[in-house]
């Protein structure tokens, strides 16, 4: 009965010290080692041996994180207050800076791109921030960038996901846009009616080298009149045939 628990004893603390010896580190993990406090290097991937109570090891993933950056209400140039949102992919491309350099480096690359989200739309104009996304996404990119650098963190992409303007700005804008619209149909119909009028112009001189012309036109027009079926018809009388008859008319009576 003694020899049983002396060896039920025995394989616990076995499996103690293999469960704190042996370790695997994933294909996309690499994983940073102590020694009694002291950072010896990186392992990974496969299976680690450690020295059990000596060695204890820190796991680092390195694929590419996506990341929602909170909305941030920021005050533009313009002064137009804006709620933006983003999203953030980063990786870690150095395990030893990302383990000896920061605390939480997902934490504080979300903080870093939170504030860099608001100074950089605080420094732009409501229609930059509008029209210009992929400026001030390379931008932001770039500032957050160099500052997780040092953590051995590459941030690969930023992505402004939406713009919240105010209520009144939305109607303000519609109303702007609204009215451009109108601007424009306004100005096509002026061009229209100035070439029509050149056309116009131009067929006025060839009928007037042409009299027929006129009379070709009238029944051109009495033609398009008959194909509809209305009860009023309207007879264009040129004016050369009732021209003498008011000449006469304007004549005094000789006795």
């Amino acid at each position: 009965m003694n020899d049983f628990i002396l060896y039920f004893v025995i394989a616990i603390v076995v499996i103690i010290l293999l469960s704190n010896a042996i370790k695997v580190v994933q294909e996309y993990e690499r994983g940073g080692v102590f020694r009694l406090g002291r950072f010896v290097g990186l392992r990974g991937p496969g299976l680690i041996f450690l020295i059990p109570f000596i060695e204890r090891m820190r796991k680092v993933d390195l694929r590419v994180i996506t990341m929602d950056v909170p909305s941030q209400e920021c005050m533009t140039v313009d002064n137009v207050t804006v709620t933006v949102d983003a999203v953030i992919y980063f990786r870690v491309v150095d395990a030893a800076e990302a383990i000896l350099k920061v605390l939480d480096y997902i934490k504080a690359t979300s903080l870093l791109a939170q504030t860099t989200l608001r100074n950089v739309v605080g420094q732009s104009e409501l229609d930059d921030v509008l029209s210009h996304r992929d400026q001030l996404n390379e931008k932001i990119q770039t500032i957050v960038d160099e500052g997780t650098n040092p953590w051995g963190i590459k941030v690969s992409m930023v992505e402004i996901k939406d713009v919240e303007l105010p209520q009144v700005m939305q109607r303000a804008m519609a109303a702007q846009a609204e009215a451009e619209r109108d601007r424009r149909a306004k100005v096509v119909h002026a061009e229209g009616e100035y070439q029509a009028a050149e056309k116009l112009a131009l067929a006025a001189q060839v009928i007037a080298t042409q009299p027929s012309a006129m009379q070709l036109r009238y029944l051109q027009t009495l033609t398009q009149i008959a194909e509809e079926k209305s009860s009023t018809i309207l007879f264009p009388l040129p004016m050369e045939l009732i021209t003498p008859f008011l000449e006469r008319a304007k004549k005094p009576d000789k006795e």
